[in-house]
C-alpha cells in the first residue's frame, strides 16, 4: 500500500501525571478539525491514552482518532475478600481462574496502562497497512475476519508481547476512521462515541457490559460465566465484556469491534470520543448540548473534560472532538455491523 507522506499529522501524547493536556489540528483538505483534552482527574496515575492522526493512504487523506482506556482498578484478592465476600474466589466455578487469582493476587480490572499504550502505538499503523484498508475498510477493521484484520492482529500481538509479564493487562478502544465521505466507528469496551447530527445526540457505539443479553450469552456459550461482584463481571473479575489484552479471560473477553458507519454530509456536525471518565457523569445529550456552540474542537474537548471534573468523575478523563467542516450534501445513512 502506497503512502503519500505516511503520517501527515499525529498527536505526540504528553502522558502527564500532574495535570491536563490538550491540543488539536486541521486536516490538509480542510474537511475536518479536531481537538483533544486528557486529565488524570482524581486518579493518582494515568491509564488513558488517545490518538489523533491524519495519514495519506493511496491518494486519500484519512483521519484516525481513538481513546484507549487501560482502566485503573486492580485489587488483591485479600483486599477484596475483606471488603466484599471472603468466599468469592474460593467459589469460582472456573478452576483455572480460581488457581490463577489465588496464585497471583490478581482480582479484577485492567492492569494499568500497558495495554492502552500498546494499542495506541500499534492499532492504526496495523490498520492502514491492511491491503483492504481503502477498498473494504470494514473488513480491514474487523468485520468478522478473525485474526486477519487489524484489531484481532493487534490484540494477538499484544498478548504475545505480554508472555513474560506476571500480571494481566487490558484496554478498551473507541475509534473513528474517516475515509472519503465515510465515518466508521469501531468500538471495543465501554469507552463511547457520540455524534451530533441535525442537532441531535446519537450514540454510534454501545458500551460492552457483561450483563447485556447477547454479551452474556456469548460468554456463557464459550464456557464462561457472569456474576455480581459490586457490578456484573466476567468470571467475577472484569466489568467489560470486550477488550484488548486480558489474556486470562481472552476466551470470553474478545477484542472483536462493533462497527457503525455514518455518511459524512452537511447534517453531521461533530463527533465525540471519550473514556468512561466523561460518560460516568455526563449524558450523551448533555455532552452534545454543552459543546454545540463551541466551534473550536480543542476548546470543546477541554469543556467536556472540565465539566466531568467539576461533576466529580472518579476516573481518568479523555475526550476527542472532531468537527466536520465540509458541506457535502446527500442523505444521511447509518449501517451497523
Amino acid at each position: 500500500m502506497g503512502y503519500l507522506n505516511s503520517v501527515l499529522q499525529s498527536s505526540s501524547q504528553v502522558h502527564a501525571e500532574d495535570g491536563p493536556v490538550c491540543g488539536g489540528g486541521l486536516s490538509q483538505n480542510g474537511k475536518f478539525s479536531y481537538g483533544y483534552a486528557s486529565s488524570p482527574g482524581k486518579r493518582s496515575s494515568m491509564e488513558d491514552f488517545y490518538e489523533t492522526r491524519i495519514d495519506g493512504v493511496d491518494g486519500e487523506i484519512v483521519g484516525l482518532f481513538g481513546v484507549f482506556d487501560g482502566m485503573f482498578h486492580t485489587y488483591s484478592v485479600s483486599d477484596k475478600c475483606m471488603n466484599m465476600n471472603a468466599n468469592l474466589v474460593a467459589n469460582y466455578p472456573n478452576p483455572f481462574l480460581k488457581a490463577y487469582c489465588l496464585r497471583t493476587g490478581y482480582y479484577y480490572g485492567h492492569g494499568g496502562a500497558r495495554a492502552a499504550e500498546y494499542v495506541k502505538q500499534n492499532l492504526f499503523s496495523n490498520l492502514i497497512r491492511h491491503p483492504k484498508f481503502i477498498s473494504d475498510t470494514k473488513s480491514a477493521i474487523g468485520y468478522w475476519h478473525y485474526n486477519s484484520d487489524a484489531y484481532s492482529h493487534t490484540d494477538s500481538e499484544f498478548l504475545k508481547s505480554e508472555n513474560n509479564q506476571n500480571r494481566d493487562a487490558g484496554s478498551t478502544a473507541s475509534t473513528a476512521i474517516l475515509v472519503g465521505d465515510r465515518l466508521l466507528v469501531a468500538n471495543v469496551g465501554d469507552s463511547r462515541a457520540v455524534i451530533c447530527r441535525g442537532g441531535n445526540a446519537i450514540a454510534v457505539s454501545r458500551d460492552h457490559k457483561p450483563d447485556q443479553t447477547d454479551e452474556r450469552q456469548r460468554i456463557e456459550d464459550a464456557g464462561g460465566f457472569v456474576m455480581w461482584a459490586g457490578t456484573w463481571r466476567v468470571g467475577g473479575v472484569l466489568a467489560v465484556s470486550r477488550a484488548f489484552g486480558d489474556r486470562l479471560l481472552k476466551q470470553y473477553v474478545v477484542a472483536d469491534p462493533e462497527i457503525q458507519e455514518e455518511k459524512i454530509d452537511s447534517s453531521l456536525e461533530f463527533l465525540i470520543l471519550a473514556s468512561d471518565g466523561l460518560w460516568d457523569v455526563v449524558s450523551n445529550e448533555e455532552a452534545v448540548a454543552m459543546i454545540k456552540p463551541i466551534q473550536d474542537p480543542e476548546q470543546a474537548a477541554k469543556r467536556l473534560m472540565q465539566e466531568a471534573c467539576q461533576r466529580g468523575s472518579a476516573d481518568n478523563i479523555t475526550c476527542v472532538v472532531v468537527r466536520f467542516m465540509a458541506n457535502q450534501g446527500g442523505t444521511s445513512r447509518s449501517v451497523s455491523a
